[in-house]
């Protein structure tokens, strides 16, 4: 099981593969061929070469997708192909790396000209072009991003906006050309450009190509002093290309390369490897003349593959007791309360007891919410539950635990009468808190899933029988995007197949994308809790739709909340904007999630009482499916 790539990255220098187009053209690929098209016209050819990589030592491959965006695509009447060039690019190389080697999914600039031409391209459409093919990576299995090859340091940030909003879980590897003294052909400082990508959410920032292994040492220079707060990459070319009989020929031998290498991690760089006509060759010398380990593989049984995950129905026992145990012919709500940053509980027990009097019916409880330190929830779910007699959903996280501790936390669970559990993957580690917190992400949250519907079935993830079986109902998190719905639709998919009973959804604000969502997911025959989270101001609505990765808030209700001055009209007017929404909702969803803003319960507890006093019913689904 390979650990999160970041610990790694701070262990040890870690190294990457080399050139795949260059590579490919040496290999006799006609000259100017598109070598991202070969993942569909030709996969077991970039299987291969992924493979020779590995054997040289590469402990992280890269998809063959550097240049496999719209934009780029459409210009070669193929943009109707993004999806399965990315998507089959980033299965062959998950298939090479054969959960041990780490794979990035490669992804280069968009081939506009920046700064745009408003009569031609917009950055919303510059961003489209990245999620669309990220989405396809990230479904494909990749362990990180790596963007490479910018010039221009505006079109990287909106890439890495992109990634960090749509994907957070994911690392980012940012990396820019800097072919002459430390600077992007535009003329813009590498350290400028270092603490740009880093603020804007990389993970990694570095260089690759240019104009050979002088130039690259002066930019890694330069970057040199930003090593102690962020780790540096180093993807050198194999010298200048010169043409020699029609060929693009690079000559500089590999031990050159490697010696400018072994400067550059004196340096800082952590994560290096090869750009333009670099070959296993080049890889191997890198790592024989910095020592590096060869990564051993280690072939891990179908089941245990999360890559696979999509492709392996779960046997369904149930809608689980939580869902069995909703009253008929009344909306279900779910109110969560976050556990408190201490160990003084009373004011959520409290919360909770006065809930439940209004009509709620089960408390939802957040694990580390934003990886900020809080009271355990699944202790708090039982207290809550045994003195308010209310039911729980415990929020479980992939990331603070292995799979070791994740069995036994549903075991507990369990153990304490808790009937419900929401398995979701986890915020990243890396916005902590407490100093030193790493995650864990044994498995994703198709492997936590799949491993809750073991419990129900009565095995262990092992698939060793447990004497009894659980009965949980088992809760996922869905991110709906009415713009693209594609990825977490899939993902939705995925998850209803492993074994997932119900969901609860990112806060929504708009009727009618609550209702394109209904529509769209009515195949997946899950109910569906839509999050409703009370604005109280017009800067926590801006906070929520700038900040917060998922969560989209339409521009006429902030503005319409930055039109009454004084605080408390604004949250007269945010709560008229939930209650709104909840009206226009209520005949068509299986139920609310209400998510109390600050943890301010007593205003979920006013919209709790507000809705039994309509006796709205909902769409009666969850009744009909656990009584049919």
């Amino acid at each position: 099981m390979k650990e999160p790539f970041l610990d790694l990255i701070k262990r040890q220098v870690v190294l990457a593969d080399g050139a795949i187009g260059t590579y490919l053209y040496e290999k006799g690929i006609p000259l100017g061929t598109n070598t991202d098209l070969l993942n569909i016209e030709d996969p077991e050819l970039i299987y291969s070469v992924h493979e020779e990589y590995i054997r040289a030592g590469s402990q992280l491959i890269e998809t063959n997708t550097f240049g496999a965006n719209r934009l780029r695509l459409e210009r070669k009447h193929r943009g109707h192909l993004v999806r399965e060039i990315n998507l089959q690019g980033a299965r062959i190389a998950v298939k090479a790396a054969a959960n041990t080697i780490y794979v990035a999914g490669s992804i280069g600039p968009t081939g506009v000209e920046f700064p745009l031409d408003p009569d031609l391209y917009s950055e919303t459409l510059v961003e489209e072009a990245f999620w669309e093919q990220m989405d396809a990576l990230v479904e494909g299995g990749v362990d990180l991003f790596i963007l490479e090859t910018f010039t221009c340091l505006k079109e990287l940030l909106i890439a890495i906006k992109t990634a960090r909003k749509g994907f957070p879980q994911l690392p980012i590897v940012a990396q820019m050309v800097f072919p002459y003294k430390g600077r992007t052909a535009l003329g813009m400082d590498a350290m400028f450009c270092a603490v740009a990508a880093s603020n804007a959410g990389a993970d990694i920032f570095g260089t690759n190509c240019g104009r050979g292994i002088k130039s690259m040492i002066e930019a890694m220079e330069i970057l040199s002093e930003t090593a102690d707060q962020i780790p540096l990459s180093a993807f050198p070319n194999a010298g200048m290309p010169e043409v020699i009989d029609h060929r693009t020929v690079y000559s500089t031998p590999p031990s050159y390369i490697a010696e400018g290498l072994s400067k550059m991690v004196k340096m800082g760089a952590r994560l290096i490897g090869g750009c333009c006509g670099t070959t296993p060759a080049h890889i191997n010398e890198f790592k024989n003349r910095l020592h590096l380990r060869q990564v051993q593989r280690i072939e891990i049984s179908q089941p245990h593959k999360d890559t696979d995950l999509g492709d392996q129905v779960a046997i369904h026992p149930g809608p689980g007791r939580l869902l069995k145990g909703l009253p008929e012919n009344r909306l279900p709500i779910l109110v969560e309360l976050d556990p408190p940053p201490h160990l003084n509980v009373d004011t959520v027990i409290n919360g909770a007891e006065r809930l439940k009097e209004a009509g709620t019916d089960a408390i939802t409880l957040a694990e580390h919410p934003l990886a900020v330190l809080r009271c355990d929830n699944l202790s708090l779910a039982h207290i809550i539950k045994s003195r308010c007699g209310i039911e729980t959903v415990i929020h479980l996280t992939c990331r603070d635990r292995n799979v070791l501790g994740l069995q036994s936390q549903i075991m507990a669970a369990h153990l304490l009468g808790i009937n419900g559990i929401l398995a979701v993957t986890g915020d990243p580690a890396s916005s902590t808190d407490q100093p030193g917190a790493s995650g864990v992400f044994d498995v994703n949250s198709f492997g936590l899933v799949r491993m809750i519907s073991g419990y129900n079935r009565g095995v262990n993830m092992a698939e060793r029988e447990m004497g009894q079986k659980t009965d949980f109902s088992i809760g996922v998190a869905f991110s709906f995007r009415s713009r693209n719905p594609g990825l977490q639709m899939r993902r939705l998919e995925k998850k209803a197949a492993l074994g997932a009973n119900f969901v609860m959804t990112q806060p929504l604000f708009h009727a009618p994308s609550v209702e394109a969502m209904m529509e769209q997911t009515e195949h997946i025959n899950l109910p569906i809790f839509p999050g409703i989270f009370p604005l109280i101001s017009w800067r926590s609505a801006e906070f929520l739709h700038n900040e917060l990765p998922g969560i989209s808030i339409p521009k006429e209700i902030r503005e319409r909340l930055k039109s009454f001055e004084s605080p408390e009209d604004q949250r007269k007017a945010g709560l008229d904007i939930t209650r709104e929404l909840i009206e226009n909702i209520s005949g068509i969803v299986d139920g609310l999630y209400i998510i109390s803003p600050l943890n301010k319960w007593e205003i979920s507890l006013d919209l709790v009482k507000e809705i039994r006093a309509r006796k709205w019913t909902g769409s009666n689904r969850i009744a009909a499916s656990t009584t049919g």
